[in-house]
């Protein structure tokens, strides 16, 4: 292996007899390069962007999120609820009321979800960075105030600095429906709008109104010991999945823990999927230019026959020849790939410091496109490209020239 790695070192670097081999060559390996420096590019930027989407995702949700498997409310005023919340682990615990309702302002009305939060609900999120307008205030001792989506204010046509409360409308629960008066058929209350939050993702900006636990009992006729779920905040440095262990020994299998991805995990698993067609993508543009490798080392065999026939005569054996051809397609693929993965990595630490490709049109809470490298990406283009390199020259070398080393027996 020595040997022949010597001598394809020596073919790959040495000048040809034939000045199109060593063009034909550098256009491989400039192919093989430029395909992988895109893979690592592509594969940073979507990188970014999960990244970017988990910080604003994490901006409000919790560490850990418990609600049932089947059902929708339960008793949190058990022992093994108080077990839970005496884990040590535990920075802040917080009961969740979480039900659909329809908003009425003014002429307009929408459907909506109505979140009741508990105390610890600003220490547990970043919900004050996300406040475009108005304050965190759910109650100032007088009426009962909300905070509402960006998008959900904008289509009732209200905000922080509305005079007017909007009303808000639930089916009683626990009561049949009045035919003759439909509305007695609902819980009905006023609430005004006391602030505005944007997380920049319609499943949260056009659908939820934030308002306090007790007035989302009270509008869903639930009494004080129930919840839909439960936040946890963890303290710092403490793993989540080891908590989420600990609790769901507690609680059993009636009841799901949920960390921050498993929270959101169809929006999570369709950037993956999305990520990994792009990759299969630009596999096959890749491979276009792995194939070029055939052409050049096909000349390459024709330029060096007289060579061959003196490794024979020196005692080589077919297989001797045939790797050291092989080693040298390998070498082109592989000297492009590690060129184009750094590159590459050199493009993506340029875009994150500098920021050179903007983020066209407006409404995006970042400038230019994020990006994120992962170690993980690169061995993995680097295997790629490694094995449609060896796939590419073993063509050649087991076939194209077996006639060859026939004819120099």
């Amino acid at each position: 292996m020595n040997l022949a790695f010597h001598i394809a070192r020596r073919y790959l670097f040495a000048k040809k007899s034939h000045n199109a081999i060593n063009i034909i060559s550098g256009i491989s390996a400039g192919g093989v390069c430029v395909g992988t420096m895109a893979m690592i590019c592509v594969l940073s930027v979507f990188n970014g962007f999960e990244g970017l989407i988990q910080q604003l995702f994490s901006a409000f949700d919790p560490d850990l999120k418990i609600e049932l498997v089947q059902g929708k409310a339960f008793d949190t005023h058990t022992k093994e609820w108080n077990a839970v919340r005496q884990l040590k682990d535990i920075a802040f615990y917080d009961e969740v009321v979480e039900d659909n309702a329809m908003l009425r302002y003014k002429d307009k009305q929408l459907p909506a979800t109505i979140k009741g939060i508990g105390t610890h609900f600003q220490a547990m999120t970043a919900i004050d960075s996300l406040l475009v307008s108005g304050s965190f205030v759910l109650n100032d001792g007088v009426f009962e105030n909300g905070i509402m989506g960006v998008g959900l204010a904008g289509a009732l046509g209200t905000g922080s600095k509305a005079l007017d409360p909007v009303l808000v409308y639930v089916p009683k629960r626990i009561s049949a429906i009045n035919l003759v008066n439909p509305e007695n058929s609902f819980n009905s209350d006023k609430i005004f709008v006391s602030g505005v939050f944007a997380i920049k993702q319609a499943a949260y900006d056009d659908k939820y109104f934030l308002v306090s636990l007790p007035f989302a009992r009270r509008m869903f006729d639930y009494p004080d010991n129930v919840a839909t779920s439960v936040s946890l905040k963890l303290k710092p440095g403490v793993e989540a999945d080891v908590v989420k262990k600990e609790v769901k020994n507690i609680l059993g299998d009636k009841f799901s823990v949920l960390n921050r991805y498993e929270q959101q995990s169809d929006y999570f698993r369709i950037m993956k999927i999305e990520k990994w067609m792009t990759y299969l993508i630009l596999s096959f543009i890749l491979l276009i230019a792995v194939f070029n490798i055939i052409g050049s080392l096909s000349m390459l065999i024709i330029d060096k026959e007289n060579d061959i026939q003196t490794l024979r005569n020196l005692g080589a054996d077919n297989r001797l020849i045939q790797r050291i051809f092989l080693l040298e397609g390998w070498m082109i693929s592989v000297g492009g790939a590690l060129l184009g993965v750094a590159l590459g990595v050199i493009l993506c630490l340029g875009q994150y410091y500098f920021g050179w490709i903007k983020l066209q049109g407006s409404g995006f809470i970042i400038d230019s496109y994020p990006v994120e490298v992962v170690w993980t990406d690169l061995a993995v283009v680097l295997v790629t490209v490694s094995v449609m390199g060896f796939l590419a020259a073993l063509y050649p070398v087991r076939y194209l020239r077996k006639n060859l080393l026939e004819k120099v027996r």
